[in-house]
């Protein structure tokens, strides 16, 4: 069978285009790379356009959370503020923008390692950094948080290679220092707001020391309890304290209810004797007083003044209606055990005449 080649060369053209024209390729290589020195000062164009992105990336941007770092050569040179700016582009100068503003924290015990499914934090304990020796001689496991700024970022980016890790040391340091101060009482329940103040003292002091430029905003103690194998014993004294707490404030509040009222009490009490003692006494001057006066006339007329008060008497005596009389002849005087109607007595009644 003869066949026809070019016929078929031609139906497959047709059908699925021409392929590619491998003896062109070469051409069209050298033509695109010749292009722009084709171009008259085409090599000059391109190095005035690298010069130029050269300089413009010096032209750099600090936020204003940020502190701007030039560095010259790798040593340090000045600090920039906020807004544009502009540096010798490397490699004679570099800037770096460390964020002052912004709160970092480290976490020193635990680590946090994600989110749970119905929400809040995962965390994973960090044995050998939690237990602490406490000042009793027991073990406590301590959680917590240092929360703080960049102060100085001259020193933060140059004076420590690693301020995070320096950070975390110099805290866990710290807090080992001040919890082996404590007794694990303390530590465990009343002493944990002491603790963090202190602890946020010292560690400033030792970071002050080595120069960091870091300012400490908080110590905050995440967890603190005794380690497990004790945990349940140490929840019952826990709970016992709380009891005593308990029941001091409410004795407290007992007392503080019940003194000011007796107080109150013995202050009426003492009023109402003083104004007592102060009637009784003005009575008593005003009848030494009328006695006086009275004993100063007996003693002028004895007998005159025998019989006025005598009759003065009896005229008080009878013209109250509300006592009973009872008279007394001579004759029932005489008697041996005179009669007196006692059981009448207490009643009103008009003179009665005893006797027999």
């Amino acid at each position: 069978m003869n066949w026809d080649w070019e016929k078929l060369q031609d139906k497959r053209q047709r059908q699925f285009g021409n392929g590619p024209d491998f003896k062109n390729i070469g051409d069209e290589f050298k033509r695109i790379t010749d292009f722009n020195f084709n171009i008259p000062g085409g090599p000059k164009l391109v190095a005035i356009a690298v010069v130029l992105l050269w300089i413009a990336s010096g032209i750099y941007i600090v936020e204003p959370d940020e502190v701007g770092v030039v560095q010259r050569f790798g040593a340090y040179d000045r600090s920039t503020g906020p807004g544009p700016h502009y540096h010798i582009p490397f490699p004679v100068e570099s800037v770096q923008t460390p964020k002052v503003s912004q709160i970092q924290k480290v976490e020193v015990g635990f680590r946090s390692v994600g989110v749970k499914e119905g929400g809040g934090s995962q965390y994973k304990a960090v044995p050998e950094e939690a237990l602490m020796l406490t000042g009793d001689d027991n073990i406590v496991d301590v959680q917590f948080i240092v929360q703080f700024q960049i102060g100085d970022p001259v020193e933060w980016l140059f004076r420590i290679q690693r301020p995070y890790e320096t950070v975390k040391a110099s805290a866990e340091a710290a807090m080992r220092e001040v919890v082996g101060n404590k007794t694990i009482d303390t530590a465990l329940t009343t002493g944990k707001l002491e603790i963090q103040n202190t602890a946020k003292e010292l560690l400033q002091s030792i970071l002050d020391r080595y120069n960091s430029g870091v300012t400490v905003v908080a110590v905050q103690l995440q967890d603190v309890h005794a380690p497990k194998d004790v945990m349940d014993a140490f929840k019952d004294v826990a709970s016992a304290m709380e009891d005593k707490n308990r029941v001091i404030n409410e004795a407290e509040s007992y007392s503080n209810d019940i003194l000011p009222k007796a107080r109150g009490q013995a202050a009426a009490v003492l009023n109402d004797a003083q104004a007592y003692r102060e009637s009784v006494v003005r009575k008593a001057k005003g009848e030494a007083a009328r006695f006086a006066s009275i004993l100063a006339e007996y003693d002028k007329a004895k007998d005159i003044t025998k019989e006025r008060m005598l009759i003065e008497a009896m005229e008080e005596i009878f013209s109250n209606p509300e006592l009973e009389k009872v008279i007394l002849s001579d004759e029932a005087l005489r008697q041996s055990v005179p009669y007196l109607p006692l059981d009448r007595q207490g009643k009103p009644a008009a003179g009665r005449k005893g006797g027999n």
